[in-house]
């Protein structure tokens, strides 16, 4: 072999060795890639792309269906509302780290007075309180309250936090003067809990809701006891037969790759 196709040779052999890792080697590497949780496949044990199985994603076919279960609008004054709705999720280690909603407030026509947006968390297992006060309606009177959330939700593995909080000793005073609450909260957790925010409805002995408020606990050490209050403004009109006490927390993710 002349000197000339020794070097034609050694050329085409290197550009053959070239495109041969250019194309080799990105293959190679991508045989054996292992699967993820971020690769945009269905792949491992997941029941959906990049969801379910050991995903911290989890694919909402597989869950059961949460429910808006209760809604209401309750008149502070003349023209200023504030709302509550309830949110079932009955699946225990399921959440939502961010719901966008809206709240639409309605007169005896059936005409929109108002309407008021805002960002809540799903807690796993339980019910997630949604409080939205000082709801301007222009003095109309309010006489249906719906929340809608906004679709798609993201659920991920999570626990609920909340579960470590016992709510005890509720108290009504001074309902012909300044009404107001109170509870005692105490946290069996290890770890002490931080911005725990209440909501509270109260109820007339029929069992119709007449009143609501919220409040923000700053925090409550591990295995200690903190009281919450709970204010309003006027008299009650009606004889208190029960209230709700519901607490709000994020969702604290867990497991996933």
């Amino acid at each position: 072999m002349s000197w000339a196709s020794r070097r034609r040779f050694a050329y085409g052999g290197g550009i053959f060795l070239f495109l041969f890792i250019l194309v080799a080697v990105p293959t190679v590497l991508w045989i054996h890639t292992p699967p993820t949780c971020f690769d945009g496949k269905q792949n491992q044990d997941e029941t959906g792309v990049d969801k379910g199985g050991s995903c911290q994603l989890l694919d909402e076919r597989t869950l059961i269906p949460h429910a808006v279960t209760w809604t209401r609008g309750f008149e502070v004054r003349p023209g200023l509302y504030s709302a509550v709705a309830y949110i079932d999720n009955p699946n225990a280690n399921a959440g939502v780290e961010k719901a966008a909603y809206r709240f639409s407030l309605y007169d005896d026509r059936n005409v929109l007075v108002a309407e008021r947006e805002g960002e809540t968390y799903i807690i796993p297992g339980g019910v997630t309180p949604v409080f939205e006060g000082a709801i301007d309606t222009g003095n109309r009177a309010v006489v249906r309250t719906y929340l809608e959330l906004a679709k798609p939700l993201v659920w991920k593995k999570a626990q609920s936090l909340v579960d470590a909080l016992v709510i005890n000793n509720k108290k009504v005073l001074d309902i012909t003067g300044t009404p107001r609450l109170t509870a005692s909260i105490s946290n069996q957790s290890v770890s002490d809990i931080r911005n725990i925010s209440f909501v509270a409805v109260v109820f007339d002995t029929a069992g119709n809701a007449f009143a609501s408020s919220e409040t923000l606990l700053p925090s409550v050490s591990a295995g200690g006891t903190e009281e919450v209050v709970f204010t309003w403004p006027t008299p009650f009109q009606f004889e208190v037969g029960r209230t709700d006490i519901l607490p709000l927390l994020p969702p604290e993710l867990i497991g996933g790759n």
